[in-house]
């Protein structure tokens, strides 16, 4: 039976995605721009967007990831479940703002 837990609640899987999401989202509306440029301080370049992003992708993190984890320790028991989650739950987002990030530095 699936666990279904009420929205931002905290366990193992919401820390891990609010850790992955917090550290991707600060640098990830630079990865795309530096890419293409090849130029690595593109990474810091705009530091304000940065902090909103660190602090979005971190908000969301923690409540896909608090959501995703106790789904899957049914696959993966219940430490592979919560870490698997967590990660899964961090990268969505930070994926989110690095596609933001390259339509931002292709228009």
């Amino acid at each position: 039976m699936t666990r279904r837990p009420p929205i931002g609640e905290a366990n193992l899987a919401a820390l891990i995605a609010a850790v992955i999401g917090c550290i991707g989202g600060l640098f990830a509306l630079g990865v795309a721009p530096s890419i293409i440029t090849g130029n690595v301080q593109f990474l810091a370049a705009y530091p304000v967007f940065n902090v909103v992003s660190f602090f979005l992708t971190g908000i969301v993190s923690w409540l896909l990831g608090g959501q995703i984890g106790p789904r899957l320790q049914r696959f993966f028991g219940e430490q592979g479940g919560l870490i698997t989650g967590g990660i899964i739950g961090g990268l969505i987002p930070v994926a989110g703002m690095i596609g933001t990030g390259l339509y931002l530095s292709t228009h």
